[in-house]
């Protein structure tokens, strides 16, 4: 069974006429509205984190600076990331939101989680926000899985098609967690070479997949599988996280690695495959990107797909 948090409030980051707008989610809620999986599953709680668990991923003075500029009536953290006056509250919503989607697949091992919020997060880094993003949602739901249920294998799986800098960054030098990432290169945010591996007790457990604008869709499906095998086999996750970027569609204005709708739901089965192999099926998934809307509805309904198999 798969539990779905959505909820209005993730509509009230409003953003005008940035790509990262509301619309994205109002394009995923119809296609909902006609989805047999959507009508089956459980809805999860949409609820603000204990702001300790932000402040474990993130610098105090990042976390204030987003609090004052939505206080003061909304502006941009930098030229990709606007707020308005509502932003930092559901940026809060959002990684709280995480946080419930890590304790209801822990304690409730027959359910994976899809979590519809926004911002997206996963190129917010330790002390930044970037990228549309502003505070690091998945990077908040591992923290808190690691130190709220004492889980020490995480896998972070990134297919959205830019670089999950910010989570490669907070979790760099960790060997509790391991990322692995698909996504064009070179793009934005020029960061996800190969050899971009880890430091220190964390060497070796970042993998980067990096993938050439025109990779055919085999190309992208054998290197996604090859490499997230081997993230398994060497970290044995007692749990996955998704950051779901649904940008590498064909049809995606801003990235596009010529990914069709139904390749989300065989990346989808084979992440389940290894969930039912090293983590008793514990599976929670974040949007990302992912801003054509109809591409992304598409998307987002064949991964729910996939999770409710």
């Amino acid at each position: 069974m798969t539990i779905v948090y959505t909820d209005p409030v993730f509509k009230s980051h409003n953003t005008g006429s940035h790509p990262e707008t509301l619309q994205r989610l109002v394009s995923i809620e119809n296609m909902l509205a006609t989805s047999n999986e959507f009508k089956e599953s459980l809805k999860g709680e949409v609820k603000n984190p204990d702001l300790k668990w932000l402040a474990k991923v993130h610098d105090q003075k990042q976390i204030s600076l987003a609090e004052a500029v939505a206080q003061s009536g909304g502006g941009y953290l930098d030229p990709d990331t606007v707020l308005s006056k509502q932003s930092y509250d559901v940026a809060l919503k959002a990684c709280g939101t995480a946080c419930s989607a890590v304790d209801d697949v822990i304690n409730n091992p027959a359910h994976n989680a899809l979590c519809l919020i926004r911002p997206p997060g996963h190129h917010a880094t330790a002390n930044k926000s970037m990228g549309f993003c502003i505070f690091n949602n998945v990077a908040v739901a591992a923290q808190y899985a690691l130190d709220v249920h004492k889980l020490n294998r995480i896998m972070i799986v990134d297919w959205d098609v830019h670089h999950g800098n910010g989570t490669q960054d907070i979790f760099y030098d960790s060997d509790q967690v391991m990322f692995f990432s698909t996504h064009r290169f070179p793009f934005y945010p020029g960061t996800g070479d190969s050899d971009e591996t880890g430091t220190g007790d964390g060497l070796g457990y970042t993998i980067n997949c990096p993938l050439p604008h025109r990779t055919s869709r085999d190309e992208f499906m054998d290197s996604f599988e090859r490499g997230l095998q081997q993230a398994a086999a060497k970290i044995k996750p007692e749990l996955i996280l998704i950051s779901a970027g649904f940008d590498a569609h064909i049809n995606d204005p801003v990235g596009s690695l010529g990914l069709f709708s139904e390749d989300y739901l065989t990346m989808t089965r084979l992440v389940k495959d290894l969930s039912r192999t090293y983590a008793n099926g514990r599976i929670a998934s974040f949007l990302e990107g992912g801003y054509n809307l109809e591409a992304l509805a598409e998307s987002v309904d064949y991964h729910l797909r996939g999770l409710a198999e």
